[in-house]
């Protein structure tokens, strides 16, 4: 579970979450010689009204932490969880406008239920509230050796590529082999070339220029498998730094906390370390 996957719509469901069961210990009706009932009084609307909706509200939010959705009764676990929330904001309505008398408790729960059963159809739709409710963590460099300068490691963020004159014998800077010759030179034949194939090759040694690097994806998005597989192998949550390894076009080879390695198709709007 990644609890860095969860967005500002998760956050609103939760907060209605916690609000609807508040309100199940609340009065229930308004009636004075009443005021002491609550909801757990009324099992019918204490299951079909606040309960439905907690657990509905828990059901969306794990399915948001999960790597891979599950289902139930063919349905998405999200889908099942959205609608029980729209259950209890339908329970609740009808409940409070068949009581003669609507305690506090059946007034915020009302609005609760509302509340939450509009964050989860929502939250997919609405972009403000598909941003991330725990923002991704900066990511720390590696210790340097003893006595050594900083050296935060191959790609991570924030990271320092060496630069190109600290070469061959580095630190130091580059120093002269054997015969005079610099380091990465051809030695020149008899005639002054720089002896044909081996001339041709120099830029062979060159860097390549995709060096690997982290990055974060905006959106949850499926990686899928290096063999052409169309059933992705695992999901990118937004609010997690992944290792870029590769790029294949347009694509990416990433690789996930636990090692697996993959091809991110989409992109698109990905936040680089």
């Amino acid at each position: 579970m990644n609890i860095r996957s969860l967005t500002r719509g998760d956050g609103v469901v939760i907060g209605a979450a916690v609000l609807l069961f508040i309100a199940s210990f609340l009065s229930y009706t308004g009636a004075s010689e009443y005021a002491s009932i609550n909801a757990w009084d009324v099992l019918s609307t204490l299951m079909s009204m606040y309960l439905a909706g907690v657990i509905g509200a828990a059901i969306v939010v794990l399915s948001r932490m999960l790597p891979q959705q599950r289902k139930v009764a063919g349905l998405d676990l999200a889908q099942f969880g959205v609608a029980l929330t729209i259950f209890a904001a339908w329970t609740a309505f009808w409940t409070i406008i068949g009581s003669p008398s609507a305690g506090a408790g059946l007034i915020i729960g009302l609005l609760a239920a509302l509340i939450l059963a509009g964050g989860a159809v929502a939250t997919p739709l609405v972009p403000a509230l598909k941003v991330a409710l725990i923002g991704a963590p900066k990511p720390q460099p590696t210790a340097a050796p003893y006595g050594a300068g900083p050296n935060p490691g191959y790609g991570y963020p924030g990271a320092q590529q060496q630069q190109a004159g600290q070469g061959y014998g580095y630190p130091g800077g580059q120093q002269q082999p054997q015969g005079g010759q610099t380091y990465g030179q051809q030695a020149p034949a008899a005639d002054g070339t720089t002896g044909g194939p081996a001339g041709a090759t120099q830029a062979a040694g060159s860097p390549a220029d995709f060096a690997p690097f982290w990055f974060a994806v905006p959106v949850a998005r499926p990686l899928y498998g290096e063999d052409g597989s169309p059933a992705p192998i695992a999901e990118l949550a937004p609010g997690t730094w992944y290792l870029a390894v590769e790029q294949r076009g347009q694509a990416l080879i990433a690789q996930t906390q636990d090692g697996r390695r993959g091809v991110l198709q989409d992109t698109t709007g990905i936040q680089r370390g």
